[in-house]
């Protein structure tokens, strides 16, 4: 199936999208975990011309080493836009996601899932797309409520999940005292429970879950190769927030 290109048909697309009810994936501690990003050169000219250029990477992991890695260079013509972040990103981890070998059993991606206008965030449409079940993975809600503050150094064990409309649609994985954490999401195939096990299996003394870490790594390693600047290096640098608005999907799409 296509990717939508315009606003008019992604719209469509994720209502057809949150009225699907694909099969439950359960997660054990046999799978492979995958994670994917995507980073933007960030250049106002290039997206005016409807060509920014973007490099999208994948890994996969098998019990805590990387056994495949890909990275895809393109050109995104869509604006960050919120609701909308499939237009910007889809295409493009779809296709890092596919050039893996092997596979993930469980993708990890870096947006919501049920969390989002129509239910149907980037986390959930990949997965759909990937016929792969999906875990999102962000800095902050998008629009789910939770019962405490968002940037809380420490949120307590009840308040650690997100509801929208009465539903729980995803919730807080913290790697220790202090730490802010992750909110996590369900998404494609996965429910809140999957989606906190999934994470939880592969985070590590950094904040950010270590497939995704990876792919993000090397993601803008790839983007300062081309752009003459330092590569990132290994490690977990703080996840920071791009000019997107707070809560926006793709939380840790930073420069």
């Amino acid at each position: 199936m296509p990717w939508p290109t315009t606003p008019e048909a992604l719209l469509e697309e994720q209502r057809l999208l949150s009225e699907r009810t694909p099969p439950a994936w359960r997660f054990d501690r046999e799978v492979l975990i995958g994670g994917c990003f995507v980073c933007f050169a960030e250049d106002p000219e290039a997206l005016a011309a409807g060509a920014e250029p973007a490099w999208a990477a994948a890994v996969t992991f098998e019990a805590g080493r990387r056994v495949a890695a890909s990275l895809v260079e393109g050109a995104t013509p869509a604006r960050y836009e919120p609701g909308l972040l499939a237009l910007r990103a889809g295409p493009l981890l779809a296709a890092a996601v596919a050039s893996l070998s092997p596979a993930p059993d469980v993708l990890l991606v870096n947006a919501t899932g049920r969390d989002h206008p129509r239910r149907a965030g980037l986390a959930l449409h990949l997965g759909e797309v990937l016929d792969l079940p999906t875990v999102g993975v962000t800095d902050r809600p998008l629009l789910a409520t939770t019962g405490a503050p968002v940037d809380a150094p420490e949120v307590p064990a009840e308040a650690g999940s997100l509801r929208l409309d009465g539903v729980d649609v995803g919730a807080l994985v913290q790697v220790g005292p202090g730490s802010r954490g992750v909110w996590v999401h369900a998404a494609w195939r996965t429910d809140v429970a999957t989606a906190k096990a999934v994470v939880g299996s592969v985070t590590g003394p950094a904040r950010t879950p270590v497939p995704l870490r990876e792919a993000r790594r090397i993601a803008r390693s790839a983007r300062a190769a081309a752009q003459g600047a330092a590569p990132t290096p290994a490690g977990d640098p703080r996840p920071q927030r791009s000019g997107n608005a707070p809560g926006s999907e793709g939380a840790f799409h930073a420069p």
